[in-house]
């Protein structure tokens, strides 16, 4: 029996997540004049309006298995059904896959996902991709504690008895198993996830003070320690040079 898979769409405000992948984008290729960006799984279109409207002129293209959009300006946006992308292989510089890839479906989907994503981008273009850790502690979709922590198997009968929904339609990651897939791909990545937290810890910083100073002492080889229990795994992608 197929599940219905539903589009989980953030409403509110994406300049400041826009911008955080901005960043973490640039710590790899600087953003140039022209660039092609297409930005999967588009959702309210808050992104992908975003990048459109920066003083360097990109060229943004959208696309989403629905259309969900809020903001429409100044971008391209295509439906498409499925993992499948409609555009020519190195078509883009930057691809931008933000929390997806939990929800394109199972593994063999998951996998086509990362192919297109390699497929559709240049030589020297780089790709970013966040995901759900399952071992986050509260699931963010249904706000359940402990939710993705169990044998995949028991995961919807919780949901059902805590929520009365009937599927559990989002596939979290452990970074392991993420990392295989990427290998499995055969593109090349990088994981971005503590440059990301320090990026929003320096962006609010008025606000997160006291964990701003306490991250700026804590070198990175002990932050990695604590990488599998942070809520969500942040990496961007290159295309292997053989």
């Amino acid at each position: 029996m197929e599940h219905l898979r539903k589009p989980h769409v953030v409403l509110d405000n994406r300049n400041n997540k826009a911008l955080k992948i901005q960043k973490i984008i640039a710590t790899v290729r600087g953003f140039r004049q022209q660039d092609f960006i297409l930005e999967i799984g588009t959702g309210s279109g808050g992104i992908a309006a975003y990048f459109a409207a920066q003083n360097i002129q990109f060229n943004v293209q959208a696309v989403d298995v629905v259309d969900s959009r809020v903001t429409k300006e100044g971008y391209q946006f295509q439906l498409v059904n499925g993992t499948t992308l409609p555009f020519k292989d190195e078509s883009f510089d930057v691809v931008i896959t933000n929390h997806v890839i939990e929800h394109v479906g199972e593994s063999d989907a998951q996998l086509h996902h990362l192919c297109e994503v390699k497929r559709v981008l240049k030589k020297d273009g780089v790709a970013y991709l966040a995901v759900p850790n399952r071992w986050m502690l509260v699931e963010p979709h249904y706000q359940l504690i402990f939710l993705s922590w169990l044998p995949k198997k028991y995961r919807s009968k919780y949901l059902k008895k805590m929520r009365n929904i009937d599927f559990y339609d989002c596939e979290p990651f452990e970074k392991k198993q993420l990392e295989n897939l990427f290998d499995i791909v055969d593109i090349s990545y990088q994981n971005q996830t503590i440059q990301a937290l320090k990026i929003l810890l320096q962006d609010e910083k008025e606000n997160h003070k006291f964990l701003y100073y306490m991250f700026l002492f804590i070198p990175d080889f002990v932050l990695r320690i604590f990488l599998g229990v942070i809520p969500t795994l942040i990496y961007t992608m290159k295309i292997n040079r053989h």
